[in-house]
C-alpha cells in the first residue's frame, strides 16, 4: 500500500523492496554529476540497504573501471573504507549495445530475478524507445511479482503529438503506474513544501483565491548559458526546456485543490485539472500576452561572455529563445481574472527559481502617503531554499511613515542541517514505488496542449525575437507584459 507521506505520526522511514537499480548511460555526465552521488546519499543515510547497482553502455569497462568512475563521480564526499567498499562492491557492469538484443540477454543474465528492477535512462531523448522495447522483448519490463519500472528524463517529445506516441509506446510495454517521467524541480524541497504550506496552515488557504491574490508571478532565472548542450537547445528553446514542464509543474503545484489525501494519483488528479483549466491562447494573445528574447553578448560576474549566436555549435543566424515570457489565466471558480505571469531565461543578471504570490491591496488605503506596496508571499526554490511574506509596518518615530519588511524562513537555519537534492528524494520515491513527485502522461499531454500554439507561432517567427544584454534582466520589452495587469516584476 502507497504511504501517505503526510499521516500523523510520521516520519517513519521508507524503504524500498530488494531492488536493482539499472543506469542507462553510466559514463554519461548526468549519472556521473546526480544519480551517483544521490544514491551514495541515500546509502550513507541508511535508506536503502538491499541493493545492486548495474551499469549498462558501450565503452569496453570491468567492474574495476565501472567502479572507479563512480567513485571518481563521489569526490566531494569524505569516504572512509567501509563505506567505500560496502558501496561499490555491489556496483556492476555490463557492455552492450543499446540496439543490440544480445546485450540484454547479457543483461537479463546479471539482474537477479528475486527483487525489484528499476531502470533509469540518463540518455537522450532518440535512445529511450530502442531501450524500452529492448527491455520488454528481453522480459525485463514486467516481472510479476516483482516490480519493474522506468525512470524517463526530459524532455518528453519535443510536441504533443510526439508526447502522445511517445506515451503510447511506453504504455504499451510498461503499465503506466510503472513509468516514472522525472520533473528534478518537483525534488526541490521548498517546491515540495508549497503543499504542506496551503493544506497544512489554516491561515492561508481561506485567502488562496482570486477574493484576495492579485497575480502569481512564477521565475526561474539562470545566470549560465547553453554550456555544452547546444545541440539538444537548438532544437529545444527556453519554451520547450522550462516552460512546458518546470514552470507549468509550478504552476499547477500552486493552483490545483486539496486533494482528499496525498496518494500520488489524487495529487496528480488535481494537477491535472489545473493544466486542463488553463486558458488557451488564441493568435492574438499569443502576440499580446507572450514573449520570446535570446541573449547577445555581455557581462556575468564582471566576466565578458558571448552571445548565444556566438556560442560553440550554435547557427550564428538561430532563432531560438533563450528567454520566454508569457501572461496564463485559470479558468476555474479559484483563480478566474487571476493573471499568472511565467518567465524563464538564461545568462540572466541574477540565479533564481521563486513563485511570488501578489496579494490585493487593502479595499480602502488609510496611509496613502506611505503605502509601501502590496503585501507578497515569495517561496525561494533555490539558492536560499526558503519562504519570506513581506508586510508593511510603520518607522519608528514622530510620522505616519510605514515601509515593507520582510518575514525570512530559510531551509538551512531553521532546520540546521541542508536540504536533499533533488534527485535524491526523487530516486527514493522510484525505488519505493511513489510517483507523487512524477509527472503522470494526462499532465504531459495537457502541458503540451497549452504549449503547442505558442510554439508552432514562435516557429513561424510570428512573435518578435528581443535581444537582451547577457548579465540583465532579460528583454526590455518584458516590462510590457507586467504592464498589462498593472504591475512589474520582481527585480533580478
Amino acid at each position: 500500500m502507497e504511504q501517505n507521506i503526510f499521516a500523523e505520526g510520521l516520519p517513519v522511514r521508507r524503504r524500498p523492496h530488494p531492488f536493482t537499480l539499472l543506469v542507462f548511460g553510466a559514463s554519461g555526465d548526468l549519472a556521473s554529476r546526480k544519480l551517483y552521488p544521490a544514491f551514495f546519499s541515500l546509502y550513507r543515510e541508511g535508506a536503502i540497504d538491499d541493493w545492486f547497482l548495474i551499469g549498462f553502455g558501450r565503452r569496453p569497462w570491468s567492474d574495476s573501471d565501472f567502479r572507479q568512475e563512480i567513485e571518481q563521480s563521489l569526490a566531494s564526499f569524505r569516504l572512509n573504507e567501509d563505506e567505500r567498499q560496502g558501496f561499490l562492491e555491489r556496483c556492476f557492469y555490463v557492455q552492450g549495445d543499446i540496439d543490440d538484443p544480445v546485450s540484454y540477454e547479457r543483461l537479463a543474465a546479471a539482474i537477479k530475478a528475486d527483487r525489484d528492477l528499476v531502470s533509469y535512462l540518463a540518455v537522450p531523448p532518440e535512445q529511450y524507445r530502442p531501450i524500452i522495447d529492448n527491455l520488454h522483448r528481453s522480459g525485463l519490463s514486467r516481472r510479476h511479482p516483482f516490480a519493474s519500472r522506468v525512470v524517463v528524463e526530459k524532455p518528453f517529445g519535443r510536441s504533443g503529438q510526439e508526447a502522445r506516441a511517445l506515451n503510447e509506446f511506453i504504455t504499451e510495454r510498461y503499465e503506466e503506474a510503472s513509468v516514472f517521467r522525472i520533473d528534478h524541480y518537483l525534488g526541490k524541497e521548498t517546491v515540495q513544501n508549497i503543499a504542506v504550506f496551503r493544506f497544512g496552515n489554516g491561515i492561508f488557504e481561506p485567502i488562496w483565491n482570486n477574493n484576495y491574490i492579485h497575480h502569481i508571478e512564477i521565475t526561474v532565472a539562470e545566470t549560465v548559458g547553453v554550456e555544452k548542450r547546444a545541440a539538444y537547445y537548438e532544437q529545444s528553446g527556453a519554451l520547450r526546456d522550462m516552460v512546458q514542464n518546470h514552470l507549468l509543474q509550478l504552476l499547477a503545484l500552486v493552483a490545483m485543490e486539496p486533494p482528499t489525501s496525498f496518494s500520488s494519483d489524487l495529487v496528480r488528479d488535481e494537477k491535472v485539472k489545473v493544466l486542463r483549466a488553463l486558458r488557451p491562447l488564441s493568435d492574438l494573445d499569443i502576440l499580446a500576452n507572450t514573449l520570446r528574447g535570446q541573449y547577445k553578448a555581455g557581462l556575468i560576474d564582471g566576466q565578458n561572455v558571448p552571445g548565444y549566436v556566438e556560442e560553440p555549435g550554435v547557427d550564428p543566424q538561430s532563432k531560438t529563445e533563450t528567454y520566454a515570457a508569457l501572461i496564463a489565466h485559470i479558468d476555474s471558480w479559484r483563480w478566474y481574472g487571476v493573471p499568472f505571469m511565467l518567465r524563464t531565461g538564461k545568462r540572466l543578471g541574477r540565479r533564481v527559481s521563486e513563485i511570488a504570490v501578489h496579494f490585493k491591496k487593502p479595499a480602502m488605503n488609510l496611509f496613502p502617503q506611505a503605502f509601501g506596496g502590496a503585501n507578497q508571499l515569495v517561496f525561494r526554490i533555490q539558492p536560499d531554499e526558503g519562504l519570506t511574506l513581506y508586510l508593511n509596518t510603520k518607522i519608528p518615530g514622530l510620522t505616519d511613515r510605514s515601509r515593507m519588511v520582510s518575514m525570512d524562513f530559510l531551509y538551512g537555519t531553521g532546520f540546521g542541517h541542508p536540504s536533499p537534492e533533488a534527485y535524491e528524494r526523487l530516486l527514493l520515491d522510484a525505488l519505493i514505488g511513489d510517483s507523487t513527485l512524477y509527472t503522470r502522461r494526462d499532465e504531459v499531454e495537457a502541458s503540451w496542449a497549452f504549449i503547442d500554439p505558442i510554439r508552432q507561432a514562435w516557429d513561424a517567427q510570428a512573435v518578435p525575437l528581443h535581444l537582451y544584454e547577457a548579465g540583465s534582466s532579460g528583454p526590455l520589452a518584458a516590462q510590457g507584459l507586467a504592464e498589462r495587469i498593472g504591475d512589474h516584476w520582481r527585480r533580478l
